[in-house]
Order: structure tokens, then C-alpha cells, then sequence
């Protein structure tokens, strides 16, 4: 490709490529900590998955005695769902800590005015598609963005890669791994919503009795149920549930051929689980389909390498590291396939911490991570993925990016004391070291 051709749009301190959950707090850290910022993202609005897909964050709260172990930015968007009667907390169907359910619609507008309010630029239906990379540096210099009017080159001090799928970083040539035949990875679920659900009637059958029913139906032959449990819970709109039940396996999401099939799939699957649900479920006999998540959801992509790999036995260990960035207390959480998720708790309700080398992918002295393509083994990762954890490494991506840009100093320069004390003056819930 020929970068020279390709118009320049700007240049800017911070360019946070990915306007999900981990980009919207990114950008929103990165500015309020004093830098020029760009945020660019491939749809119409902001979210992600968080307001395309589901309804819910995780990760706030541990299992057991609900301990709230994410703060800062995090919260406040929570404290201003609640603040306009959007939200409420309400147990996870595992037993894996309070979540907390909200309007996404609400959440949409919350997004455009947090990010706006803290003075980010923001470019819709841009999709960064490749880099420019120093030859000498290995640093990204540019980064070239389809939009509506064609090619755009963007320069940035330093960028965050909150894509979800890495896409800077693989476009850049920096390692991952990703979904291989041999490798196990997350299954993906389109979300769905139902209206004139008698909810009280629902919430009292009891989710033992409806994995049950799910399992003879579908070994009857006459429902199609790949995944026999999941959850349907209410919502903030009296009458409507959202379910979170279908299961499309063994799909690589960074193949368009693969994820275009999904889509397929899974929309499908919608419509059997629907049946399932009005045919023979206490409270679903008038529901009806009132929404279909805007696209499917992903769980697990590509994961960098990362100055340190988080993995199962950190998590599982409650393990503690000096250059701590946020922490979390959920399970891991494997939709690897098959009918039913596999859990596995931290003992003793225990938290552990994610250390701010999982954000540095190696090789990309300039880029910074956050979200769940952060680096972790798939074990790991199937804890660390949670919402609420996107947010918090991106507020920690953000200050760092802003921090290093404008001191003109490298993000592996910046002293983590000095990360430390600004995530905890900006409300983030950091534990005192090691």
C-alpha cells in the first residue's frame, strides 16, 4: 500500500482505536489526563458489546460476599445508570457476584455524553485496517482507518488498541494467539429480548428445573438447543427479558467467511429458543421477540503477547503483582462447547490483580492494549474478559498512553508508582502493594 497517497486526517497524543467498553474508558482517562485524543470506531455508536449484545457488566462484584473490586470510571458510568432509574444489581445465575443490569440505550447516550463531556474527538464508521510502523523503532506511526470517505491516515504519540480482537497490534506484526483448530476458544452467542413475559411467574421457576426442560427437549428431537442452560433475566423495562443462551462453536471471529456464518447461526438458534421458551416455559407463554443483539457476541479472539502472560494458576491463586493496574474476582468462565459452561472459582472468594505488563505487547514500544485482547492464557483470559475488568485496563491504558505522550517519554519509562497514585486519585480500586 502506498501510505504516501492515503490523506492524513490529524494528528493527535492518544488515538484509541475500538469504542467498546475498554475504548470509551480509555479515551475518557486518556483526555481527562491532559491529552489530545481520538477515538475511532467501525459502528454508529458506542459500547460494543455492552450496549450491541448484552445488558449486564460482570466483574464489579466477587462471588460470595459481593466485594466491590472495580472503581473509578467504571462506577461512575454505573452510579449515572442508576442515578437515571436505568440500572439495578441482581445475582448471576452461577452464583459468580452481583451484576449489574441496565438499559443499553441508556448506556448508549451515557457513552456520548462522558466521552464528549471529557473532550475526545470521536470518528464513527472508521475501522483501522493497518499501520505504519518505524522500521528502525518498531513504533506505530500512523494508522490508516476506511471510513465513509475513504482512506484516512492517523498519527498518534501513542496508540490503544481496545479493538477487542487486536487489530492494531496484528496489523503492526506484533504476536497472538487467536482460534486454531488445535486451540480451544470461546464459543459466540447472539443475545436476544423478549416482551409480555409475566416476570414474577419466571423469576419463581427455578433454573435447575429449566436446565432440565431444556435437556429433555432437545434430546425429544423436537428443539434445536445447542447450549442446554444459560440465563434469562429481567430488565429495567417491566415485561422484558433478555436471554443469553445460544452457543455457535468453533468459530475463528477474525475470519469474515467464519463470522458471517455465525451470524446466520446464531439468529437461528434465536428463533428455536424462542419457541422453546413460549411452547414450554412457566411466564414465556405470550412473549414475544423484540430484539436481537445488533450483531454476535464474542468472548475470545486473538489475545497478545504481552511483556507477562496472565494464567490460570495466577487467577485461581489470587496471585498479587507490584505493577498492578486493576483487579478482578470472577471466575473463569469457559464457553469452550459442548451443552453446558464450565466454572472454575478463585477458593475463598479471593481477587487477584492484572498486572500492567498484560497491556504492553511486545515488540510495539508505543502501543498499549486494553479489553479482552489482553495478554492471558485462554483459562486466564476467560476471567479477566469481564466488563467491568475492560474498564478498569482501560482507564489504566489511558492515563498511561496520556501520561507517556505528553511527557514525551515511553510507556515502559513511565513509572508505575506514579500510574498507580493517579488511577487511585481518579477512584480506581487498587489493593496497597505486595
Amino acid at each position: 500500500m502506498d501510505f504516501d497517497r492515503i490523506p492524513a486526517l490529524s494528528t493527535v497524543d492518544v488515538l484509541v482505536a475500538g469504542g467498546g467498553s475498554a475504548g470509551c474508558v480509555a479515551a475518557i482517562a486518556a483526555a481527562r489526563t491532559g491529552a489530545r485524543v481520538l477515538l475511532v470506531e467501525r459502528h454508529g455508536s458506542l459500547g460494543g458489546i455492552g450496549t450491541a449484545v448484552l445488558d449486564t457488566f460482570y466483574g464489579f462484584y466477587t462471588p460470595g460476599p459481593n466485594l466491590r473490586v472495580v472503581g473509578g470510571i467504571a462506577q461512575e458510568v454505573v452510579d449515572n445508570l442508576t442515578a437515571r432509574d436505568a440500572a439495578f444489581i441482581r445475582p448471576n445465575t452461577y452464583g459468580a457476584g452481583g451484576g449489574v443490569t441496565y438499559s443499553p440505550e441508556i448506556l448508549t447516550l451515557l457513552w456520548d455524553e462522558l466521552v464528549a463531556g471529557s473532550g475526545v474527538e470521536v470518528l464513527f464508521h472508521a475501522t483501522a485496517i493497518d499501520t505504519v510502523v518505524d522500521p528502525g523503532s518498531g513504533a506505530v506511526t500512523e494508522v490508516v482507518l476506511a471510513t465513509r470517505n475513504g482512506l484516512l491516515r492517523v498519527s498518534a504519540a501513542i496508540v490503544v488498541d481496545t479493538t477487542g480482537d487486536a487489530d492494531i497490534c496484528a496489523h503492526a506484526g506484533a504476536g497472538f494467539d487467536s482460534a486454531r483448530p488445535d486451540a480451544p476458544v470461546q464459543a459466540l452467542t447472539t443475545t436476544f429480548r423478549v416482551a409480555g413475559v409475566d416476570t414474577e411467574r419466571a423469576r419463581s421457576f427455578p433454573k435447575e428445573e429449566l436446565f432440565a426442560l431444556m435437556a429433555r427437549a432437545a434430546a425429544g428431537g423436537d428443539y434445536d438447543l445447542p447450549r442446554q442452560e444459560g440465563s434469562i433475566h429481567r430488565t429495567p423495562v417491566e415485561g422484558v427479558s433478555l436471554a443469553n443462551m445460544t452457543r455457535v462453536e468453533g468459530v475463528d471471529p477474525t475470519d469474515v467467511g467464519q463470522l458471517s456464518r455465525a451470524e446466520m447461526a446464531g439468529r437461528r438458534q434465536v428463533g428455536e429458543y424462542v419457541r422453546f421458551l413460549r411452547d414450554l416455559v412457566p411466564g414465556y407463554e405470550k412473549a414475544v421477540l423484540v430484539g436481537l443483539s445488533a450483531y454476535i457476541g464474542v468472548r475470545e479472539a486473538r489475545r497478545i503477547h504481552g511483556d507477562y502472560r496472565l494464567t490460570a494458576g495466577d487467577v485461581v491463586g489470587a496471585r498479587r503483582f507490584p505493577d498492578a493496574i486493576a483487579q478482578c474476582g470472577a471466575p473463569i468462565e469457559d464457553h469452550r462447547g459442548g451443552t453446558d459452561t464450565a466454572w472454575r472459582y478463585i477458593p475463598d472468594h479471593g481477587v487477584y490483580d492484572i498486572p500492567l505488563r498484560c497491556l504492553l505487547p511486545a515488540g510495539l514500544p508505543n502501543v498499549v492494549v486494553a479489553g479482552r485482547c489482553l495478554s492471558a492464557s485462554h483459562e486466564a483470559h476467560a476471567s479477566a474478559r469481564s466488563i467491568a475488568q475492560c474498564m478498569a485496563t482501560g482507564q489504566a491504558a489511558g492515563t498511561l498512553a496520556a501520561l507517556s505522550a505528553t511527557a514525551r517519554t515511553p510507556v515502559r519509562r513511565i513509572d508505575v508508582a506514579t500510574l498507580q497514585s493517579r488511577l487511585r486519585k481518579d477512584g480506581a480500586l487498587l489493593r496497597p502493594a505486595p
